[in-house]
Formats: C-alpha cells, structure tokens, sequence
C-alpha cells in the first residue's frame, strides 16, 4: 500500500500592473483547505509587489514545489498569463503546473495547448483540490478526480465536472496570513471613506440567478452563506486587520429583506464601528425604500447596478429580465436613501445605436453624485458567455485564439456588433467619455470646492489616455484600461 505524503504548493498571484488590487479570493480560499489539510501552501504575490518574471523565474529556481497554480481571467491572458506560463513551464522542476478560474473553464483545451499546463481546474476548485494535490504527490492516476482537464500523453481528457460547494458554511475562511494585507487593505478608495479607513472585499454568496449575454457562469444558480458564518468572519477581519470598510463582492449581496435585517443587527457588534460598505443588488430591491433605509442605517455607502442599458430592446437582447422604468426608479431610490448608485453601462452590444449611447450620457450626467466616476465600454464576448457563441455564429469570431488575437482591452472592441463602422464607434464613445470625465471634475470643482486648475490637469489626463486607446499611435498607447485605473504601473 503506497503511503500517502502532503505536498507543497505555490499559488501565482499575476501582476495586473495596477495599484488597486483586489484580495484575490481563489487562492485565498484554496490555500485555506489545503493547510488545514496538512499541506504547505505559499503565495508568489505579483500583483501587489510588481516582480518581474525574471525574478519569478529565479525564486522558481531557488525553490521546490510538488503544485504551482495560476487563476485567471480571460481579459488578462495574451498580456499576462501566457509570458508567465512560459517562465513557469521553464523553471516549474517537478512540479505540476495547474490552471483555473473563469478564463480556463469554458476553453480547458485551447488553454491546456497554448500554456502547456499540465493540468486545468475546471469551476470551483475547493472540492476537488485536495484529491488532486494527493494524486500528484504520490504519483497517483487522475482518471477518477472530476472537474479537472489533464494531458493523458498527448492527447488531453476532460473528466467529467464536480458540483459546486452547496454548503458555503463549510468552507474555511480565507488564509488571509499568507498575503500581504497591509497592502490589500489600504489600496481602495471607496465612497463615502476616508484615507485612515482600511478596506477589504468579502464574499457573502456565489453565483447570479440572471443569464446576462456578455457574462460568462462558471457555476448556475447562488448559494448563501448564514449571516452567523459571515458575521465570524467580519469580526476577524475587523479585529485582526482593522477593516471598517467591507466590499462586498458578491453578484447579488440582496437576495431577501429578512437577510438584510439579520446582517445589519450583527454589524452593531463589531469591535471597530462605525461599519460601511458597498455591495450590488438586482434594480427589483430598490423598490422597497424599507429595504434601501436598512442598507443605509446599516452603513452602505454605495449599491451597485449591473444597468447596462436604456433601450428596452438592448436589455432584452441582452438577457437582462429587467425594464428601463425600473432601472430609473431603482437609481433614483437609492439615491433618495442617501446612498451612491454604481452606474454600470455598456455601449456597442446588438441593437445599440447613437441614440442609445446619447441615452447612457444624459442619465449619468444627470446621476453622478460624484461617489466614483462612471464611463462606458462595449462589450466583451468572452469564451462561455452567449455573446462569445453569437459571435461565433454570425462569423466575427472563429474561436478562443480568435478572441486572443482580437481582444486588446475591455475599452476596445473585440466584436462590432453594432452595424457602425468601427471608426464611429471609437469617435462615438470618445466623445462620450469625455464629456462624463469633463462633467463629473466639474462638477466636483464646484460643489465641493476643489482645486479646479488640478480638476482640470485630472480631467484631461484621462480624456488624453482615451483618445490613445481609441486611436491609438503605437501599442503602449493600448496599455490604458479605464478611468479609474489611469495611475497604473506599466
């Protein structure tokens, strides 16, 4: 009988070449399981200390691991993922070089080809970490672990896919001792918080009820966590780091008034008070003002909408299950509450015209409170979402490494699905997005008496980083990637 032996494993946190970064919740929750396992589980945090990948190459070569593991998404993969999975596969010795997350889900073979990865990850990973690390450490067949993606000499298998966790409860908290937090928690300003104030993204719930055609799913429906779980895990965060601002990142963080209340009875029990956060509903919850109220009283500072239109037919062709009135009503409500609207739009999807884009202008020029600065983007088709297929079917793409060669960044077009010219379309959305950026710093200059000379220098720097992306002179012009993210490390 062969005697089974803990491994360790090194999980990539990739560089995003930005300041603001998220706390990154895969290898988080991961590394969580695998530890309490027996298992040693180590972070490479590229994102927060921008290390080039000659200096992963070389820790790479100073160090042993049985796994090395690499999430991303999809949006990140031509300009990140693939330079670092050639320094990995050159420098990985023994180890087995595993990827996952939403931009290898759908595509596990052009992703397993082009990286040379030995193994993916398919959907979540928590259920099936363990068998897999226990398999490639005591040099065990894969035929039997499911969701995973694998070379079986030269040819790849794909194992049939595992559930998700139903049970979020029992998940451990996230091995938040392995990162940097100091990092994570003071890179964010969000509205409504001061410069003293220590933030930190938290999950609540997994997955959407919606079916929205530029989103891709890794997993169907949402499950919750209990307000008890969720609340133990606050009060860690808070007491051990100091966090008094929560970003809640779930989908949707509203599912029911009764859940409201329950949360926002625990936050008054928290060491650190007062509590604030953001989170994101559905616009149906901004119906009920009692609900909206709680939220406030609670300390939400900002409720995000996933609006995405004003043209009734765009919103049905995108699968949104939601009506214009509605998506007024909601942001007006909310705003009445005395809470921020995050303003979600995009531009350029089927049945979009010039009007439609003059529509998104007006209204976020009407509802700017000036908690963040909202612009427009086109949308994404990226592989598993409707869009991608639509794409595909009407011939604007022929596949993944299609969509690679096509897709520069999110403030592009990969796919015109418009019938403009694409010439039109940037001049469109360039004038578009300098009249919100020009707007929201005018509007800051005056109603909250900042430097208008430094509004002004602001305002412009963007507009310039626009017109780069939109018409660009040389590929470093491409590098921008939206108006909040213009200070970034190239």
């Amino acid at each position: 009988m062969k005697t089974s032996k803990k491994g360790k494993i090194l999980f990539i946190v990739h560089d995003l070449y930005q300041d603001d970064n998220r706390f990154p919740f895969g290898p988080a929750y991961l590394a969580s399981v695998l530890k309490n396992n027996g298992y040693e589980a180590q972070i490479y945090s590229q994102d927060v200390f921008h290390q080039s990948n000659e200096e992963l190459a070389k820790f790479l070569d100073n160090n042993d691991f049985d796994m090395i593991g690499l999430g991303f998404l999809a949006a990140r993969y031509a300009e990140t993922v693939r330079p670092l999975a050639k320094v990995i596969n050159g420098h990985k010795k023994k180890a087995k070089f595993v990827v996952g997350g939403h931009g290898v889900t759908p595509i596990p073979e052009y992703i397993l080809g082009d990286t040379k990865a030995d193994i993916a990850v398919l959907g979540e990973a928590e259920k099936n970490i363990l068998p897999l690390i226990g398999a490639i450490v005591n040099g065990e067949s894969l035929d039997a672990i499911s969701g995973i993606a694998y070379w079986a000499g030269d040819k790849i298998k794909i194992n049939p896919r595992s559930l998700p966790v139903t049970d979020l409860d029992s998940l451990p908290f996230p091995a938040w001792d392995l990162f940097p937090m100091e990092q994570y928690t003071t890179c964010y300003a969000f509205p409504g918080s001061s410069p003293k104030e220590r933030h930190l993204p938290v999950l609540s719930s997994r997955g959407c009820i919606n079916n929205c055609s530029f989103c891709y799913r890794m997993e169907k429906g949402i499950r919750t966590r209990s307000i008890e779980n969720l609340f133990r895990e606050l009060k860690i965060i808070n007491s051990k780091y100091g966090v008094t601002y929560f970003i809640f990142d779930d989908e949707m963080f509203v599912p029911s008034k009764t859940r409201i209340k329950e949360f926002a009875s625990m936050l008054g029990e928290l060491e650190n008070t007062p509590i604030k956060f953001s989170c994101s509903a559905r616009v149906e919850l901004a119906k009920d003002k009692e609900i909206l109220k709680m939220l406030k009283d609670a300390g939400c500072q900002l409720l995000n909408f996933g609006l995405e239109s004003l043209d009734q037919n765009v919103l049905n062709l995108m699968g949104k299950n939601t009506k214009v009135e509605e998506n007024i009503a909601a942001v007006e409500n909310t705003i009445e509450a005395g809470i921020h609207p995050g303003l979600n739009f995009i531009w350029g999807d089927p049945g979009d015209s010039l009007e439609s884009l003059d529509k998104i202008v007006k209204f976020l020029i009407k509802y700017d409170t000036l908690g963040q600065l909202r612009t427009v983007r086109p949308p994404t088709p990226y592989p598993g979402s409707p869009l991608y297929y639509k794409a595909i079917e009407d011939g604007k793409l022929s596949g993944p490494g299609d969509f690679f060669e096509k897709f520069v960044n999110s403030d592009r077009m990969t796919v015109n699905f418009t019938g403009l010219p694409d010439s039109e379309v940037y001049s469109a959305l360039f004038k578009a997005n300098s009249i919100l950026v020009k707007n929201h710093f005018d509007k800051k200059a005056k109603l909250f008496n900042e430097d208008k000379k430094e509004c002004d220098l602001s305002a412009q720097r963007m507009i310039d980083s626009f017109k780069k992306v939109y018409f660009p002179a040389s590929p470093e012009d491409l590098r921008f990637r939206g108006a909040r993210h213009y200070n970034k490390k190239q």
